[in-house]
């Protein structure tokens, strides 16, 4: 067989395994419900982006599955990865979505979490983003240098979360005078608290929440952004002060990283371990696609959702990296955040 012959064989192989492929993906996924698990309570940023989300993503999956969203709030989305490890089902019609800073919760030391980052399969983050630290200027913050000689009163929900573990790396690393309350459901209850007045601020919630959640108290001037949080500055949020510009050297600056760069991955989604390499390649695909429809792109736009999307390839090894952190980083990492 000439080489021209032989090429022609494996083309009309490969595109027979492409077709087979497809076929068996579209067989697999007419007539199911796929599940995308919130971890976090109803109305805030994570539960809207997940019903945006189950919207759209059904039109680019084959056979036209439906799609639901169940929420499992708790511990800022920690229960909901470990059920997602230990109990989902890992056939392809099941991922979730919980706080930024859980996954890497097996990492800064917590025995509660009962997986590792880097064996899900992640399908895809929704926004890419920035988180924030925003306080009422009646509390007498009205600039973040401010609280390095006044008490500013914020709070948050379990220790697993991004609303904790922030206020905790910056009273620990910068000297931040913070007060922080725990025991809130979410980014909703805590917005209601500081309404209330019982509250003073919040750090580590993200900028899209901010921008839709809490476009109401921020227009109104109850509140105003103090500070950015995460692997790099926005470049729209003129006047706010990032992180990493109160780092003192390059190895706390390292550790700023590890504790604050997970906050870029805002909305990420991910599959069970053990999900089957071609499934999780449908629903990469479909995820991937959806960020790019045109009716997806409009109601995001309508609901104030910033969409600035990575692809799950791109997540995965943006957790990996992070987990391959040097050992000493790590370690002080996890005594910044009481571990």
């Amino acid at each position: 067989m000439t080489r021209g012959l032989r090429l022609g064989a494996f083309a009309l192989a490969f595109g027979a395994m492409t077709g087979a492929h497809a076929q068996d993906s579209a067989d697999f996924y007419k007539g199911k419900t796929i599940t995308v698990v919130v971890g976090i309570e109803q109305g805030t940023g994570f539960d809207l982006y997940g019903r945006a989300l189950a919207r759209h993503m059904p039109r680019h999956l084959p056979g036209a599955p439906t799609m639901i969203v169940s929420n499992m709030p708790g511990a800022s989305g920690l229960i909901a990865f470990n059920w997602l490890a230990n109990v989902a089902p890992k056939d392809g019609t099941v991922f979730a979505t919980a706080s930024f800073s859980v996954p890497f919760e097996p990492m800064f030391g917590n025995e509660a979490a009962r997986f590792k980052g880097p064996q899900f399969g992640w399908v895809g983050n929704m926004d890419s983003g920035v988180s924030v630290c925003v306080a009422r200027p009646d509390s007498g913050v009205t600039q973040w240098t401010d609280v390095f000689q006044k008490e500013l009163t914020v709070g948050a929900a379990g220790r697993a979360g991004p609303i904790s573990q922030a206020p905790r790396a910056l009273m620990e690393l910068s000297g931040a005078k913070l007060k922080l309350i725990e025991g809130y459901v979410g980014t909703a209850s805590v917005k209601l608290a500081i309404e209330r007045g019982e509250l003073q601020g919040i750090c580590g919630i993200s900028l899209s929440t901010v921008r839709s959640q809490w476009s109401d108290v921020l227009q109104s001037g109850l509140v105003k952004m103090m500070l950015q949080l995460g692997p790099k500055a926005d470049p729209e949020l003129k006047g706010v002060p990032h992180v990493f510009e109160f780092a003192r050297g390059d190895e706390e600056r390292q550790v700023y990283n590890l504790i604050f760069g997970p906050q870029g991955l805002g909305r990420s989604f991910a599959a069970p371990p053990g999900t089957p390499a071609d499934r999780l390649k449908v629903l990469r695909d479909a995820f991937t696609a959806t960020m790019k429809d045109p009716r997806f792109l409009e109601d995001a736009e309508k609901a104030k959702l910033d969409i600035a999307p990575q692809t799950g390839e791109e997540v995965q090894a943006f957790v990996e990296a992070l987990y391959a952190s040097p050992p000493d980083v790590i370690a002080r990492a996890r005594k910044v955040l009481g571990r």
